[in-house]
């Protein structure tokens, strides 16, 4: 089996900033793509931001873009998703995702998944 284990996420207020990680063991993240999904209550799985295995391109959703940053760090076999200006809209548990083949934007084009870290965004 293969893991991917997030963290980083908490309860912050408007405006803050959150620094998520994802760390994949073994060699799973190896000339993959990775991404970060969220999901809110009551909400299907959206696609937030993909960092392709070097490093770049990468490639946001539009609520996020200019205000979240993706990165890797394949030594330490670890992506990254640093949150700044968060909003209260933010909030949902927020996954990682190992890129498989397909389209980046969906999360069956993903084969590998985390668990989950919570962000929760009070105004």
């Amino acid at each position: 089996q293969v893991q991917l284990v997030e963290s980083g996420g908490g309860s912050v207020q408007a405006g803050d900033s959150l620094r998520l990680s994802c760390a994949a063991s073994g060699r799973t993240a190896s000339g993959r793509a990775m991404a970060w999904f969220r999901q809110a209550p009551a909400k299907e799985r959206e696609f937030v931001a993909v960092v392709t295995w070097l490093g770049s391109p990468t490639y946001y959703a539009d609520s996020v873009k200019g205000r979240f940053t993706i990165s890797r760090n394949n030594a330490k076999n670890t992506a990254y998703l640093q949150m700044n200006s968060l909003k209260p809209e933010d909030t949902a548990v927020y996954y990682c995702a190992v890129y498989a083949g397909g389209s980046y934007y969906t999360p069956s084009s993903y084969n590998y998944w985390g668990q989950g870290t919570q962000v929760t965004v009070s105004s």
